[in-house]
């Protein structure tokens, strides 16, 4: 076997352990995440990806997940479509009546230029094959049209939390450091993008949380989630998230 083929089985691989691992995490994971820490990075993700979505858009949520972001983005958009690896958790999705379907980012089951919005929250840092996953995404775009995608950022106080912590078990006997995950500088993430993505802008989400905890202590809290709003815009300030949240638009 070529070094071409020997990497492509270990892609295959990392894909099956990715998927597993989600079907596994679906059990539990909406547990506490309609308050506190994770229902504000739900409703910040969604608040700041609104401003790239027209009310008349098609969008795509590469990732979807259980859905959570996507009901959010649904009464937006005119329509959203979710897609996900995990049929663990497109059925919870269903359950919500979105309009879901089970695939890969990096295979995906549309025609070309077919959505005027494509954005990925979470999903991309535990995708290897990355460049492929975004010009698969960039694919299904209009031109003109927004990709919003989210990654890990290496400059972050939450990666150097998760640097010093043990692992956080999500199901059973596994932990999150079963699936593959990617920490990247914003330089490295810039240098994953197909020529015909032009990146616009950048927004840090959870620039300042040290842990998901704080934002359920009284008054800490509420002021903590105002500090961060106003993060998650600032010039300077906003590369230091744990999240960033890409602005790139199809030209050509």
């Amino acid at each position: 076997m070529d070094s071409f083929g020997a990497c492509a089985v270990k892609r295959g691989v990392t894909k099956l352990r990715n998927k597993h691992y989600y079907d596994q995490f679906s059990a539990t994971y909406e547990e506490h995440r309609g308050e506190g820490y994770h229902a504000f990075i739900d409703d910040l993700t969604s608040e700041l990806v609104s401003r790239y979505v027209p009310q008349s858009a098609h969008l795509l949520e590469a990732g979807c997940g259980t859905g959570l972001v996507l009901r959010r983005l649904q009464e937006r958009a005119a329509q959203a479509v979710g897609i996900d690896l995990s049929m663990g958790m497109l059925r919870k999705a269903q359950s919500k009546r979105l309009d879901v379907v089970c695939g890969s980012v990096t295979d995906l089951p549309f025609p070309d230029a077919c959505f005027d919005v494509v954005c990925s929250f979470k999903v991309l840092a535990h995708v290897e094959p990355i460049e492929q996953a975004l010009r698969e995404m960039s694919r299904v775009l209009r031109p003109g049209g927004y990709l919003l995608t989210e990654f890990y950022n290496t400059w972050s106080l939450r990666y150097l939390i998760k640097r010093l912590k043990r692992p956080t078990r999500i199901s059973g006997g596994i932990s999150d450091d079963a699936v593959f995950t990617r920490y990247d500088s914003l330089s490295q993430i810039r240098s994953y993008f197909p020529a015909d993505i032009q990146l616009e802008t950048v927004h840090g989400l959870r620039v300042l949380t040290p842990f998901s905890a704080t934002h359920s202590w009284p008054i800490f809290g509420p002021a903590l989630q105002t500090a961060e709003r106003k993060a998650a815009v600032l010039p300077g300030v906003r590369r230091f998230g744990g999240f960033l949240l890409t602005v790139g638009r199809k030209i050509g």
